[in-house]
């Protein structure tokens, strides 16, 4: 959550952050009044508690004449304690409630505004904004997918519902390859491989900043109190959760490979064909525990290494610096990169690497020992290095006009070397 210390002492500059986002700057006020409440009731509280332990040694010195009328005096006291205690206690969970709803601080340089408000960074792979035509008629991911026998929709809308599917034979292989091809760079740059739970606590969930305005995307199983995972950010920002960690070696750096899942709520009628905006998926994130001091440097590093993952499979694409609008609630600032879609002459989302400051930190309880013996909150960061969604762009942009797809160089070690896809069916 955000600092309170820094809301208190400039108070405009998260006005200012909150007016970016197109959120309320009025909510600092409110935060603002509920953290004078709860000062204040904390001190009469703590007044309270001291006249009573003043009491009470007066009590057990008192004489047999004056003993009546001080334990009077003290049960008085003792209920007003009481009472006190619950004001403060009570204060505390507004203000804590209040100040859980203010997003995470906007970085100086993100473009203010809403999704389609970003500013585009750089084009790889092409040059300008749009990519030339092949020359030929392209097909979209869903056809070329039900020629090489990869994509099965039909089957997966009768087994679970709409925006389900089946990957079957190279569909499958396809993103095994991608999959591990991301955990090896990973690993080849210092990241952790871990397997995450895919089900976590609400205080897991909400730490990370995810149970806010988009709290209806997400799964929820009311038996168990658990939630679904979008991403295993949400377990590894978990994994160190009430922990002092040691970051005097470094980053703590992270690989998490998981299924994911999303209820697409509010998005009727965008991407229904094919697998581009899906229930469930897997994806590797690329997860960072660092310093503030590094957090900028950490945060290049993620893009760099997300690039790298788009140059091994040869996609055309752009990176885009996203609005402030667009961040959701824990992101100070966030890069994506959009590979080109062919077949609807668009960029399409395929890598984000957001970097959240200390605010996931703070709402996990997580702190970092400094070298003085000192504490204080560490930055989170964290970056898509590949996920099924990439298997769309990587059909569309390599298809030929057979509906044959190039294997990216990148992915046929991974492939036990083949180099073309072979359509099975007609179109």
């Amino acid at each position: 959550m955000i600092d309170i210390k820094l809301l208190r002492d400039d108070p405009d500059l998260v006005r200012a952050s909150q007016r970016a986002r197109g959120a309320d700057p009025g909510l600092v006020d409110q935060v603002l009044d509920a953290d004078a409440r709860r000062r204040a009731s904390l001190t009469e509280f703590e007044r309270l508690r001291a006249e009573q332990k003043a009491h009470g040694k007066r009590v057990a010195t008192a004489t047999p004449q004056t003993r009546p009328q001080l334990l009077a005096e003290a049960k008085q006291l003792a209920e007003r304690v009481k009472t006190a205690q619950a004001d403060a206690d009570e204060a505390d969970r507004t203000s804590t409630e209040l100040s859980r709803s203010v997003d995470n601080l906007v970085e100086p340089g993100v473009p203010a505004g809403g999704e389609d408000d970003y500013t585009v960074l750089e084009h790889v792979g092409h040059d300008g904004p749009w990519v030339p035509d092949p020359g030929f008629a392209v097909r979209d991911h869903l056809e070329l997918g039900e020629m090489l026998a990869a994509i099965d929709t039909e089957r997966g809308a009768k087994v679970s519902g709409a925006r389900f599917y089946f990957l079957t034979g190279i569909g499958a292989r396809l993103e095994l390859a991608l999959l591990t091809a991301a955990m090896d760079l990973a690993v080849a740059n210092g990241f952790t491989p871990m397997i995450t739970p895919t089900l976590v606590r609400p205080a897991v969930m909400s730490g990370t900043g995810f149970l806010g305005a988009h709290a209806d995307e997400i799964y929820h199983l009311g038996t168990d109190d658990l939630y679904l995972v979008g991403t295993s950010e949400v377990a590894l920002a978990g994994y160190h959760s009430g922990e002092i960690i040691d970051l005097a070696a470094g980053p703590l750096r992270y690989a998490g490979w998981s299924a994911c899942y999303r209820r697409e709520a509010g998005s009727h009628g965008k991407d229904t064909r094919g697998i581009i905006r899906v229930h469930q998926f897997h994806k590797v994130e690329a997860f960072s525990w660092t310093t503030v001091a590094d957090a900028a440097g950490e945060h290049q590093r993620l893009l760099a290494l997300e690039k790298q993952m788009l140059a091994l499979v040869d996609l055309p694409y752009r990176v885009i610096d996203t609005a402030a609008g667009d961040l959701g609630a824990s992101a100070a600032r966030k890069f994506d990169c959009e590979a080109w879609l062919p077949s609807q002459r668009r960029y399409m989302e395929v890598t984000s690497t957001s970097s959240c400051t200390t605010y996931q930190a703070r709402r996990m309880g997580v702190r970092e020992r400094c070298a003085d013996g000192t504490l204080r909150t560490p930055a989170t960061l964290n970056g898509t290095l590949a996920t099924t969604r990439w298997i769309v762009a990587i059909l569309e942009n390599h298809q030929q006009p057979d509906g044959s797809v190039l294997v990216p160089a990148g992915l046929r070690p991974y492939l036990g070397g083949l180099e073309v896809i072979e359509p099975v069916r007609s179109p």
